[in-house]
This record gives C-alpha cells, structure tokens and sequence, in this order.
C-alpha cells in the first residue's frame, strides 16, 4: 500500500477532473459521460476514467508487507464472531463488516443521492462510534455516493476514520470531488492498495486481490478494490464492479485465494462479472446480490441468477431479503434478513421483473423526466 501525499493528490485529481469532457459507449452500448456537470447519470457509473499516476503524486511511498508466510491451511483460532452486514441501498453497493473486538470496516457508502444518510443512520443502529478501514472500490458514485458525509459524521460526530483505501483510479465526477474534499479536509490517511496488499483486520485476515500492480490504465472497473478476507475457517470474497477481464486476471494470479465461502457478486449481479471461470474458482455457498428491485440495468441478471440456480449456490438479493446479514464464529455461518424470501436463485429469478418490463418503466420515467443514464 502506498502513503498518499494529499495535497498533491487531490491537485492532481482536480487538474485531472477539469481536463475531462467527452462521451461515449460502454461495451453493452450504453452512452456513457465523463462531464463533471453530468453527476445525475451516474447511479451505476460506467463511464470512461482517468488514472493518477503514483508515481507523479506519491514520491515519498512507502510499501506495506504483504501476507505472511504462515501456511493458508492452518486457520488461526479466532474467538468471538464475524459480522458481515449486507445494507440494502438499493441500486448500490455499502457493505459493514464487524470484527470481534468491535473494529470495523465499510466497503462502499450506497449512491450519491442517498448523500450517506441511509448508510449513516444504519451504521447508528449497530452502535458505530468509529470506522476503522474505509473501503471505496473505485469512484462511481453508487459505491462513494456517501463517502464525503460519512467522512464529516464521524469525524466531527464521533471518533473518526481509521484509514481510507482508494484503488488511485480518479474520477470526473463531483461525488469523487468531495470524496477527496473531505479526505483532505479532515486530514484522514488515504492509502492506495493493489494486488499483493495485506492488513489485518482484528482477528481477520485481508488480502488485495486486485487491481493489478503497476500503471493498469484508467478503466474504473478493470481497477476496482477486491478483497479476499478469512476469519478462522472462513472466506469471503467482494469485487465491487470488477468485470470479466479482471476476473481472469484474478484467476491467473490468485486462484488459491479466491476460494470463499461467502461472495459478493460482482457488479451489482450483472453478466459482465460472476463468469463462469470465476465462479469455477471462488465455488461459493453464498451469494450475495446488491441491487434495486426495478434497476434499470436489470440486475441481477438473467444468466447470472440461472448459472447460480444450476449450481445450487444458496443466494441473497437486497430487493428482496432487504439488509442481509451474515455471522461466523470462523466455523459455522449464519444469515439473517430483514425480510423473508427463498433464496433459491430460481426463485429470484422468477420473482425479478422481466427484463423488458423494466426498459419499459424506464422509458415511462424518461418521458415524464427525460435525464442521461449510464449501465
């Protein structure tokens, strides 16, 4: 992991941000924006980025030790239990996760219109005083959308941010504006991770799994933050928007370690991520979906939740369990949710509104409040 000097940092975002402008296509074919005043497009934020050279911003960059060396089949004893909290922010992604000893972790903060609040106000209710790692798995705005609020909040409100995690991928976007604006203005420690990172999370274990080492271009996807965490016997796994290339690569480099019990699916359950050499490799028992009941994307999709079904992989989706929370002890696991629902992946699917059903709900929205989307 690399110390960023944040002053320069964020210059260079800004420098960066400003010289921004231009449209074009993802690889479905959706329109996508790169302009600062186009912030209301951005609910799944596939739009094209700009990468921050390291090597310009952080002369001073000091690396952390990577995992050690101790043997991946002896499980350390753990005592006490994991939390894993699943919140439902619709079309967007905030995962809390919740060590024995009361650390804590917040991978994402939901979608820039929700500014944080839904994400605060559950973190409340588990009795947060204090986030201890700040995830952000790269800087669309449905996964930082409340990172600038959240960054105030406990910093003027209760005991503060331990340490933000940023993949070094900017983005054109206010949302990323004043996600920096408050790294900087409370002064909290940014470190930029890659593949080959390791911190210690109480008892737990965390390794970087992605991005890739090096300058791996701009693409705010193919450098989205995965994780790889082990609580004794248990794995679990998040990808956040990490698409089919960089699930290959993650294939190639750490097929030993991707391996989990439980997995986040990637890109809110969309055919981009959760390929089939993937999902061969992580052979999870738990899926976990993070998506809006009527997306607009139409996650998750179709061919996600047959492949899920076919594998008889037990499967979870915040639109229709709600939050969605799961226990360890290191051992044995167990998953609560604020509502009940099969989690038959054939099911969900058969409960999922069609495809074409939702294109023509948001064709209705479109013409009563016409606004750029991206997928």
């Amino acid at each position: 992991m690399k110390r960023l000097l944040l002053i320069v940092l964020v210059a260079a975002m800004f420098v960066i941000a400003g010289c921004a402008d231009g449209t074009g296509t993802d690889d479905d074919g959706t329109p996508v924006e790169t302009d600062d005043d186009l912030e209301d497009a951005e609910s799944n934020g596939d739009e094209d980025d700009t990468t921050v050279n390291e090597d310009e911003t952080d002369s001073e960059a000091t690396n952390e030790p990577e995992a050690d060396d101790s043997d991946p089949g002896d499980a350390p004893d753990v005592n006490g239990e994991l939390e894993i909290h699943h919140i439902d922010v619709g079309q967007a992604d905030a995962t809390l996760l919740i060590e024995p000893s009361g650390e804590t972790m917040l991978i994402d903060s939901g979608d820039w219109r929700q500014g944080g609040s839904g994400v605060i106000e559950y973190l409340e209710t588990q009795d947060v005083d204090r986030i201890d790692h700040l995830v952000a798995t790269h800087g669309h705005a449905d996964h930082i959308g409340g990172h600038d609020a959240i960054i105030e909040h406990y910093e003027t409100e209760r005991d503060g941010i331990g340490i933000a995690y940023d993949s070094g991928v900017a983005h054109t976007s206010q949302t990323y504006d004043r996600y920096l604006d408050a790294i900087e203005e409370h002064d909290v420690e940014l470190l930029v991770v890659e593949e080959g990172d390791h911190f210690e999370f109480g008892d737990a274990n965390v390794d970087v799994l992605n991005p890739p080492v090096g300058d791996s271009g701009s693409d705010l996807h193919a450098n989205s933050v995965a994780l790889g965490i082990e609580f004794g016997e248990f794995s679990y796994l998040t990808t956040g928007d990490a698409e089919a290339d960089a699930e290959q690569r993650m294939v190639d480099e750490h097929s030993d370690q991707l391996e989990a019990d439980a997995y986040q699916a990637g890109h809110h359950g969309s055919t981009t991520s959760s390929t089939a050499p993937f999902v061969d490799q992580v052979t999870p028992e738990v899926v976990i979906i993070s998506s809006a009941y009527d997306s607009q994307y139409g996650h998750p999709h179709d061919e996600v939740l047959e492949d899920f079904a076919d594998r008889g992989i037990e499967t979870y989706w915040t639109a229709v369990h709600g939050d969605v929370v799961l226990t360890t002890d290191g051992s044995d696991v167990e998953l609560e949710t604020e509502h009940e629902f099969s989690t038959d992946a054939a099911d969900i699917l058969e409960e999922k509104p069609a495809d074409d059903d939702t294109q023509a709900s948001l064709t209705q929205s479109i013409d009563v409040a016409p606004a750029p989307l991206v997928g």
